[in-house]
């Protein structure tokens, strides 16, 4: 019996001293900040702060992939679509709007804070694309310059063909810049394709009137603007915040903005951008949360001194250089997202051929 105990004793120690040696359990290795890709167009900006907080609270890091103008940051996008290069992409704009929902290249998300979307910046009801800004392109005018000349400044596109104001606009090509085509798209929605006076026609006075055609707005601008670039045409297409924008880089030599815009019902054409989740993403409940903070007051509210728009999200408080000088059209030119998918090219050939051969 007394044997039996001390071996029941022994055993009772041995088993102590073995699990006395166990190693201890490992304590987590914390994990490094997880990568979220964002596709965009060449003029995406946003201040570091702002991205700083996202990555803070998500353990994240956003890494930007600019590629080129929208339509060419598009192509990639699809042209990638087997192998995506990016978790989000920002930058479609209701000019490409079906051909990037035809190349089926984006998850449905609906995020946070569409409450507080307008309905009307809304345009696909799957939520593939979500709105994120807008901005108008329209005419702008050199002030100074029709005060000196004794000329009342044009208030509709049907004013630029007049005699008087001959040789005075510039405007940018619509097969290679954003904002020349944009302004295309407002003559056709202005005049339409067919009745008396089409689209066309008001291009051939346009013609008949000495319009010069740049490649882009940074040369339509600061390259041939009577007030910006030394050149000798005080009515430029860009965009109707330009005039705002003139203040505030000024840093307080102008308390008024040296031009303004023509706003005239059909003059404009309004730009909506879109953010979406691309197919394919490792990363979709990061990319989901970066949509949601996108479209949050904190985002939205950096968005007119970053890149010169309106914020989609009606709660966010605009800049006062804003709220004193950036203006929006009454009436915009309409045109669908898809008859823009489906005549675009079209409608640039046939521009072609009437302002440039």
């Amino acid at each position: 019996m007394k044997k039996t105990v001390y071996l029941l004793m022994v055993l009772v120690m041995l088993t102590g001293a073995v699990a006395g040696c166990r190693p201890a359990p490992a304590t987590p290795t914390p994990t490094g900040p997880r990568s979220l890709v964002l596709m965009s167009h060449d003029s995406f900006a946003v201040s570091e702060e702002v991205i700083a907080e996202f990555e803070t609270a998500h353990n994240a890091k956003v890494q930007f992939l600019p590629s080129g103008d929208a339509g060419s940051a598009l192509n990639k996008a699809i042209l990638s679509k087997e192998n995506p290069l990016a978790d989000v992409f920002f930058g479609v704009d209701n000019t490409f709007l079906s051909r990037a929902l035809e190349a089926d290249i984006f998850e449905p998300y609906q995020p946070q804070g569409l409450e507080n979307i307008p309905d009307t910046l809304e345009l696909d009801p799957q939520y593939r694309l979500v709105p994120v800004d807008y901005g108008d392109v329209c005419l702008n005018y050199d002030k100074a310059y029709f005060e000196e000349k004794g000329l009342t400044p044009p208030q509709t596109l049907r004013d630029l063909t007049k005699p008087e104001l001959r040789g005075l606009t510039v405007v940018e090509n619509p097969a290679t810049s954003s904002p020349g085509l944009a302004f295309l798209l407002a003559t056709v929605g202005h005049f339409g394709e067919s009745g008396d006076y089409t689209y066309l026609d008001f291009w051939r006075d346009m013609r008949a009137n000495d319009v010069l055609v740049t490649e882009g707005w940074e040369d339509a601008y600061w390259g041939q603007s009577t007030w910006a670039g030394g050149g000798d045409r005080p009515i430029v297409v860009s965009y109707a915040t330009s005039p705002a924008a003139e203040v505030y880089f000024s840093e307080g030599a102008l308390e008024e903005p040296p031009t303004g815009n023509v706003l005239g019902d059909g003059a404009c054409f309004r730009q909506i951008e879109f953010v979406g989740i691309l197919k394919g993403t490792k990363n979709r409940d990061l990319a989901e949360a970066f949509i949601d903070f996108i479209l949050s007051t904190r985002f939205q509210e950096d968005i007119p001194l970053q890149m010169w728009v309106f914020p989609a999200n009606e709660q966010a408080k605009l800049p006062q250089v804003f709220l004193d000088f950036a203006e929006t059209p009454a009436h915009p030119a309409v045109v669908s997202p898809e008859d823009i998918a489906a005549n675009r090219e079209a409608w640039i050939e046939a521009w072609t051929e009437v302002v440039l051969r």
